[in-house]
């Protein structure tokens, strides 16, 4: 049973308790830090956008984790076979920030020495541009993009943890988006066109236990000239209430139960670059997946650990909007990850 919410109101009550869980189609429920029952240092919040074409994605994080925050970069190049991760890790008092309450509207701005990242959100357009001077040792990189046609509809999912009722996560995926712009990174520019250029909006925003696995797929593109994309995942804490796996389709959602990664095993470890598959138990959504790049990376802080597979691919398969009708899916960029993050 998925439990939808389509009451408005706080996210939290005044004790802190979530006022209600499950999923929505939009962000229904108002986000405010002071409703949080939780010491500050432990409210995690995040946006992060992921650009992708069959030709390369850059991904770009700005981070509030509480006691720490993190700015990165990531450019995938799968024509040449390369890719670059750069971050800058800093402590809140020498970066401080506020990150909106909502998705819908509001500019996110930071900066270091030698880099400023810009998200701008007139609540019309989406617009993302900034630099990094020593992105890949003395080169820089500089990106331009404007994120249009967000759908009326994105996932929406409250979720609590069994036993720490402090603990939640309220995290919205909007996917979709048209992209027009450019990246330059070495000489090299990188054109973003509308028509074959797509994004993905991860908005997040709440207090986590301390050693969480997810697994988190998502891919957005046209189908037969239709804007087309999913949401798929599990992991983070009680999902009984709903699961954040979606169907979007010209601008609406179409709401799925629970899908199964199925990665591949060699000598007893994960295999990333081997093809997956993804089935789900309401028959739904049935994909092979054929792995391009593994963008990983591994931090062991001892107290702080994160084993990170984010791998970049083609979609194919079958699957069912809620009228029942099956569509036929090939070769769709598009992304699935394994996380393993203890902080």
């Amino acid at each position: 049973m998925q439990h939808r919410i389509v009451t408005p109101g706080p996210l939290h009550d005044e004790k802190g308790r979530l006022a209600e869980t499950g999923y929505a189609t939009s962000l229904i429920k108002t986000y405010d830090r002071s409703r949080i029952a939780a010491r500050p240092f432990r409210i995690k919040e995040w946006d992060y956008y992921a650009v992708c074409t069959d030709r390369f994605a850059l991904a770009l994080t700005v981070d509030h984790n509480g006691y720490m925050t993190m700015d990165s970069i990531s450019l995938l190049d799968f024509e040449t076979n390369s890719q670059i991760t750069t971050s800058r890790i800093n402590l809140p008092a020498f970066a401080k920030r506020i990150l909106p309450p909502t998705s819908a509207k509001g500019d996110i701005r930071v900066s270091g020495k030698d880099y400023a990242i810009s998200f701008d959100n007139d609540g019309m357009c989406r617009h993302l541009y900034g630099h990094m001077d020593h992105f890949s040792k003395e080169d820089g990189i500089t990106f331009d993009l404007t994120l249009t046609d967000a759908p009326e509809e994105s996932m929406v999912i409250v979720t609590p943890y069994k036993d720490h009722p402090k603990a939640f996560y309220y995290n919205q995926k909007i996917n979709c988006m048209r992209v027009s712009g450019w990246i330059r990174h070495k000489g090299k520019e990188y054109l973003c066109r509308p028509e074959d250029t797509f994004a993905v909006l991860d908005w997040g925003r709440g207090v986590w236990t301390y050693d969480n696995t997810w697994y988190w797929g998502s891919a957005s593109g046209l189908a037969d000239g239709v804007p087309f994309g999913f949401n798929i995942g599990y992991g983070f804490g009680d999902t009984s209430a709903a699961s954040e796996n979606v169907l979007f389709y010209n601008g609406k959602i179409h709401k799925l139960s629970q899908v199964l990664f199925e990665i591949p095993m060699k000598d007893g470890k994960e295999d990333y670059l081997s093809p997956w598959r993804f089935t789900s138990d309401d028959g739904r959504f049935e994909m092979t997946f054929e792995p391009v790049m593994d963008r990983s990376a591994k931090i062991d802080l001892f107290v702080i650990c994160s084993d990170q597979h984010q791998v970049f691919g083609k979609f194919s398969g079958t699957v069912t909007l809620d009228d029942g009708r099956k569509l036929q899916i090939h070769n769709l960029m598009g992304f699935a990850e394994k996380v393993r993050n203890k902080w």
